[in-house]
């Protein structure tokens, strides 16, 4: 059996960024510090995390007051910024630079005096932390299908955002039906999607051309990851998403020869690499990487992890920044 490996896969430098937050907490403060949903969406990561004594919690009432707290990357409302100063909750925030981006310029649209559309999925982290971030009405869709419902006349000042785990060419096909609908909009370019979340779609769609199985590792409530094993079927190629090794049918290989693989934006390196071991014990495999782009982007660390005297400037100042 031939596996081709997708490039890029895996961890993008927003996960990275995050992760490295908790662990350089756990290692600045000590045990516990406490995390506000899934750091990312990948059990594997975070029962790691929990092993090294990162404790989750879904409300902030679960914290002690003064506790360190660290915010997920997929961003948190202004509601729950108050209740943490409020708790006097020592506060590392990870999220996201992308979609950090993504608040400010709803905000800047909001300042203008135009009414924000926001393309994502309602419930998900990022789109709740989003829509509470912004200082005015916000019209959530999910797709071109919504944009006739909306309550806004085809003359209205509007501007559209987007959840940055996306795909791609969903968010494109809505964007447009928007651009038909309303004669006065803004917004960024596809393109200012999330880099990682575009990359490893792409990657998936020339991957595709030459397998006859996608296998995409990932947490079942990862948006980005879901969006990758859409992207292989989309192609007719059977599809699959998987935690890791696992979950593999041995059905799913019968007669075919060339697996193509991938990973979500949150999934770690050890895990593709347990399914490739896993396939081995069906027989022998070839592992080889379809040429791609090698991602270098990296985000900065708080200030309180990199500063001098960072633990003791945390301990002085339990409000956070």
């Amino acid at each position: 059996m031939k596996v081709i490996l997708a490039q890029p896969r895996g961890y993008c430098a927003g996960v990275v960024r995050a992760i490295e937050i908790v662990e350089r907490a756990l290692s600045t403060y000590g045990p516990p510090v406490y995390v506000r949903h899934e750091i990312v969406h990948n059990r594997h990561v975070v029962d790691s995390l929990k092993a090294k004594g990162a404790r989750f919690v879904e409300d902030l009432a679960e914290v002690p007051l003064g506790a360190v707290t660290i915010f997920s990357a997929h961003g948190v409302s202004r509601a729950v910024e108050a209740d943490a100063k409020h708790r006097e909750l020592s506060v590392l925030d990870a999220t996201c630079p992308l979609v950090a981006k993504v608040h400010s310029q709803g905000q800047r649209y909001l300042a203008q005096g135009r009414s924000v559309i926001l393309i994502g999925h309602a419930g998900h982290p990022e789109i709740e932390g989003t829509i509470g971030q912004l200082d005015g009405p916000v019209h959530l869709i999910r797709d071109r299908d919504d944009v006739d419902r909306l309550d806004l006349p085809a003359d209205a000042r509007v501007a559209y955002i987007t959840q940055t785990t996306l795909s791609v060419d969903d968010t494109r096909a809505t964007i447009d039906a928007l651009k038909r609908r309303f004669s006065d909009i803004v917004g960024p370019e596809t393109r200012d999607i999330c880099y990682a979340t575009q990359n490893r779609q792409t990657a998936v769609r020339e991957l595709s051309k030459l397998v006859e199985v996608m296998l995409v590792v990932g947490a079942s409530n990862s948006s980005n990851s879901n969006r990758l094993r859409e992207i292989g079927a989309d192609a007719g190629i059977p599809s699959y998403l998987i935690a890791d090794g696992s979950e593999l049918d041995r059905e799913w290989f019968a007669g075919k020869t060339t697996v193509g693989l991938t990973a979500g934006a949150s999934a770690p390196e050890v895990l593709v690499e347990d399914v490739i071991n896993a396939l081995a014990r069906f027989g022998a495999v070839e592992v080889t990487t379809l040429p791609g782009i090698d991602e270098k982007i990296k985000f900065r660390l708080p200030a309180q992890l990199t500063a001098p005297g960072a633990a003791a400037s945390m301990a002085f100042d339990p409000s956070g920044p």
